[in-house]
């Protein structure tokens, strides 16, 4: 199995990813929700065949599993997948690496690559990976891979955290902004990753040999809102939420305005 980054490791094995989407991290449910709005306005058929790769604790396996589906959850992190054995029960799990699958060719109807891509640094291992996924793909299968944004970092330290101002966090910011490479470590921001700008999402896929490709800005405007704990709480406000995402999710100009990209292909 190819190598995990030693500080990714260490960051998830602190245990966070468990509850992140779940209020662990503020924007995390307004993620959730428009990640799974985006898989099944892209879903047909059902029960399908679903390769979870770098799935974590479970979260989006267990919800596809609940849905009817057979999934299979592979991650390089062992707590991850004793987290998912209680998150997903029902679920299958794998120590593996998206850069070396052990699935056969076109064995599975969908893919996701949701964490992946944005702890490969190197285009070359996003590469691999998107060809691994795209190997396994059965013709006429979905892939679902998620960025982080180029410009994630810089809305999210200038506007939640209010640590721009700090030398070195603005330092790592506009590295990033530069090259992608993303030294999150530094300051506790995050750890190290690869920053997407919207266009080179698309240019990966297209070069790993998917065509048709869409990306789209995930959470929108709404993941900069303050009190959004608050604001998800209510049903009403919630749907605001929600339904601005909808209205810039393939807005060329407000495409990096987001944290998240998802691009969504299918293996022809």
């Amino acid at each position: 199995m190819p190598e995990l980054d030693p500080a990714v490791r260490t960051y998830y094995e602190r245990g966070d990813e468990a509850d992140r989407l779940v209020g662990g991290f503020p924007a995390g449910p307004l993620e959730l929700a428009r990640t799974q709005e985006l898989i099944v306005r892209h879903l047909a058929g059902s029960p399908l065949d679903v390769l979870d790769v770098g799935g974590g604790p479970g979260r989006y396996a267990a919800w596809l599993h609940g849905l009817g589906h057979r999934v299979h959850l592979v991650d390089p992190v062992e707590l991850h997948l004793r987290q998912a054995g209680a998150i997903a029960p029902g679920v299958t799990v794998e120590l593996g690496d998206a850069r070396a699958l052990t699935q056969a060719d076109a064995s599975v109807d969908v893919v996701l690559l949701l964490g992946p891509l944005y702890h490969l640094p190197e285009r070359t291992d996003r590469l691999r990976a998107l060809g691994e996924a795209r190997r396994v793909l059965r013709p006429g299968g979905v892939l679902f891979a998620a960025a982080i944004s180029r410009y994630a970092a810089l809305f999210d330290t200038l506007v939640r955290l209010d640590r721009l101002h700090d030398p070195d966090v603005r330092a790592t910011v506009e590295a990033g902004l530069r090259a992608g490479a993303f030294e999150g470590d530094r300051g506790g921001l995050f750890t190290h990753a690869y920053f997407h700008h919207p266009d080179e999402l698309g240019d990966e896929l297209a070069e790993a040999g998917f065509t048709g490709t869409e990306v789209f800005n995930i959470e929108g405007p709404g993941f900069l809102v303050a009190d959004i704990a608050e604001r998800w709480a209510d049903p009403a406000r919630r749907e605001v939420l929600l339904a601005a995402a909808r209205l810039v999710e393939q807005e060329p100009s407000l495409m990096g305005a987001s944290s998240h990209l998802m691009a969504v292909a299918t293996r022809v």
